[in-house]
């Protein structure tokens, strides 16, 4: 049987708790109605072999190739904020030569922005954008005399870093278009002798009557680590949306006017369409397009295509 003792003693601790219970604040669940997330991961593999009486010609390859992207949107009222990562890496193997890139992008692009009006499609905003790329690459395109190739890039070497304010037009959910006068950019180099290698091996080449390979250093003064070129004006603009049913298009375009060169417009242009075949499958095809007359004087290009896995979630 209960004691009365026992009895006081459950009410006092109930009534101890219900009073602790009513001076301590409800949590609070975190408002993220605000932010739109999204990530995908995507795995493209290719592979060809032929046997050696093939009359049709042919080598054996091997490719591969993955991306990764994340994306970050915050609106609220007048107020802004986009972070989007995006990353892709892919390698060729051909049958007698070395593991060659297919592609290397490594981008990431944060922008602030406030409208300059509650109900305009015109905003202010602050940008910030990084773009390098994963590993080291060779010019395939020119051989030395003992067929080696230069080595003209590398981990964070280039380095682009852009910073940027001004003005932007956005007239859809799925485009805008930034103008942005006094950016800033700086081209910077983590093996600063870089330069050097393709120096010596100029050197060994011409001896051998060879032509000499133009190398300028992405801009960079030889034996420096960084170049920083004020913009009089560049624009960017981005395009993502669904353009058929699970067929989307997505691009950024971007054009930098240096004053140290006005008639030497660097444009570049990134652009992707992706198909989904079914919840984990897909076709997607990439393009690069790059004219910077502080690293070739003809647009450079790199394309790719590829079906593989795909897999997106929030």
């Amino acid at each position: 049987m209960v004691s009365q003792k026992t009895i006081y003693f459950l009410l006092l601790s109930l009534i101890s708790c219900f009073a602790q219970a009513q001076t301590e604040p409800i949590p609070v669940k975190k408002d993220t109605t605000y932010w739109r997330k999204k990530k995908e991961f995507g795995l493209n593999f290719n592979q060809g072999s032929f046997s050696n009486n093939w009359q049709g010609g042919g080598v054996n390859n091997l490719g591969l190739g993955t991306f990764f992207n994340a994306k970050a949107e915050y609106r609220k009222e007048r107020d802004s904020w986009v972070n989007d990562f995006q990353s892709q890496f892919g390698f060729q193997k051909i049958k007698n030569q070395e593991f060659r890139k297919s592609i290397d992008r490594l981008f990431f692009d944060s922008k602030y922005g406030r409208k300059l009006g509650q109900d305009t499609i015109w905003a202010f905003v602050a940008n910030l954008n990084v773009l390098t790329q994963f590993a080291n690459g060779f010019d395939f395109n020119y051989a030395y005399a003992n067929q080696t190739y230069p080595h003209i890039s590398g981990l964070i070497t280039p380095f682009f870093l852009t910073e940027a304010i001004g003005i932007e037009w956005r007239p859809t959910s799925y485009f805008n278009l930034n103008f942005l006068p006094g950016s800033v950019r700086h081209t910077i180099l983590a093996d600063k002798d870089l330069y050097r290698e393709i120096d010596a091996r100029n050197a060994t080449e011409v001896e051998a009557g060879g032509t000499p390979y133009d190398f300028k250093n992405y801009g960079v003064k030889r034996g420096n680590r960084a170049l920083t070129e004020v913009a009089l004006m560049q624009l960017v603009a981005n395009f993502d949306k669904d353009v058929f049913k699970n067929v989307n298009l997505k691009f950024r375009y971007q054009a930098f006017a240096s004053f140290k060169d006005l008639g030497a417009i660097d444009n570049r242009l990134d652009a992707k369409i992706t198909a989904k075949i079914n919840r984990f499958i897909n076709f997607n095809f990439d393009l690069i397009a790059l004219y910077d007359q502080d690293q070739v004087t003809k647009i450079q290009y790199a394309q790719s295509m590829g079906l593989g896995f795909l897999y997106t979630f929030k």
